[in-house]
């Protein structure tokens, strides 16, 4: 397969931020392998001539592994982006271990099943860019939506230690915080089984009406991939980048103000 610049795989590459970057960095002239378990089950499918897709199921290491291979068959990896995710609504009372896991498993252990199975060959070439979609959420515990927290901040975690352990091999990893963006996640959030007969309800209801109301009155996610754009671009990028309304001022506060007044600020802002 003929290189044309960068090549970058994008997991969850169906809809939202992910489709925003594959469609908007194929038009710019890199080629783009975009993932989802929604894709048709084939080997490697052209997209309206702008950009190529495969079926990947993030929480299955044989699909990981099966559409990394057909990728590498062809050509290398020089850029990931570990995009796909899911999100949970409900208390943590209301939870079950099942939910918390389905969300865990994607979110988090969904990145580490991609990472690894691209990390040989960008190890071997000693250089690449392993971008992780996180969100505002890996710095701020949102209330009821608590597990979709976890999972971002085990990704922040994740893409610290990775940073250090791959320095050596000339690696670059970074994580990207959004705020609210119109991603179509709002129609595609879960809750959990137990929702509407809660002692919970109308507080969660409450805070999901206002992160909803954010969502679909946030930017395009064509900001964030004309993000990824600049980071591909950079010898030296930073480890952290919060994008969209007011995203840098709220991580700045999280970590300058006590934990108390922000718990307060973070309460008042929900409306619980």
């Amino acid at each position: 397969m003929e290189r044309n610049g960068k090549v970058i795989l994008i997991t969850g590459a169906s809809s939202g931020i992910g489709k925003s970057c594959a469609t908007y960095l194929s038009e710019r002239g890199l080629t783009v392998f975009g993932t989802s378990r929604y894709f048709p089950p084939a080997n490697l499918l052209e997209t309206n001539g702008v950009f190529y897709t495969i079926r990947m199921d993030v929480t299955s290491e044989e699909s990981v592994n099966e559409a990394v291979q057909a990728i590498l068959g062809r050509t290398e990896i020089d850029v990931l982006i570990n995009n796909a995710g899911c999100a949970l609504a409900g208390a943590i009372e209301d939870t079950s271990p099942e939910e918390a896991l389905r969300e865990l498993n994607t979110n988090f252990l969904g990145a580490h099943r991609v990472t690894r199975a691209v990390l040989p060959g960008m190890r071997k070439r000693r250089s690449g860019y392993i971008i992780n979609i996180s969100s505002l959420a890996g710095s701020i515990a949102l209330p009821f939506q608590t597990f979709y927290s976890a999972s971002k901040f085990a990704l922040e975690a994740f893409t610290e230690a990775l940073r250090m352990e791959l320095r050596p091999f000339n690696i670059k990893v970074v994580s990207i915080q959004p705020n609210d963006y119109r991603t179509g996640l709002t129609d595609h959030r879960q809750k959990v089984v137990t929702w509407e007969h809660s002692a919970y309800t109308e507080r969660a209801e409450k805070a999901l009406a206002v992160t909803e109301a954010g969502e679909r009155n946030g930017p395009s996610p064509e900001e964030i991939a004309r993000l990824v754009e600049k980071i591909i671009n950079k010898k030296s990028p930073r480890i952290r980048y919060q994008i969209g309304p007011n995203a840098k001022a709220i991580a700045l506060a999280r970590w300058l103000l006590p934990p108390r007044v922000s718990e307060k600020l973070v309460m008042k802002y929900f409306r619980i």
